[in-house]
């Protein structure tokens, strides 16, 4: 898939970079042979502040986008979690952030079953749908804070 190839690139210039990398999208996608808007897809999607990822973007003079690897020890990257989680969380984006704390080692294999079955839409099932990511927020929250307290 294309966008997996973009991705696989993106990676592979990071890790050359020491986890920094500035890219030209026109020019980017000019050399892959697509669109400049699927290499801003890919950015968007796969290069999240919840996968550990600070995007820049610049407009003019060519204009770039800076990626950063953003490399956190555990309790800061607790906090950035609670803090980018903000008063809502659907649940596709909850399940990104437990990806990302079970695949860094913040959480195991079982805390990652626990917490992805707390925060589903079948365990919210009873509250009306326009609190559910309120009510997911609130929870998602609590966890990450008993998980500082007991680092």
């Amino acid at each position: 898939m294309l966008a997996d190839y973009i991705a696989q690139m993106i990676e592979e210039m990071l890790n050359e970079g020491g986890g920094t990398l500035e890219l030209q999208r026109n020019e980017m996608a000019t050399r892959i042979g697509c669109v400049p808007s699927q290499i801003s897809y890919v950015i968007s999607s796969r290069f999240t502040p919840e996968r550990g990822y600070v995007i820049e973007s610049r407009r003019g003079g060519g204009g770039c986008i800076r990626i950063v690897r953003k490399e956190m020890g555990r309790d800061e990257y607790l906090t950035h979690f609670f803090y980018a989680i903000g008063d809502s969380i659907e649940e596709t984006e909850a399940v990104a952030y437990l990806k990302n704390l079970y695949g860094n080692d913040y959480i195991s294999e079982k805390e990652f079953r626990l917490c992805y079955a707390a925060l589903s839409s079948a365990s919210l099932a009873s509250l009306p749908p326009i609190y559910r990511s309120i009510v997911r927020a609130d929870i998602f929250k609590q966890m990450l804070l008993s998980l500082m307290r007991n680092s």
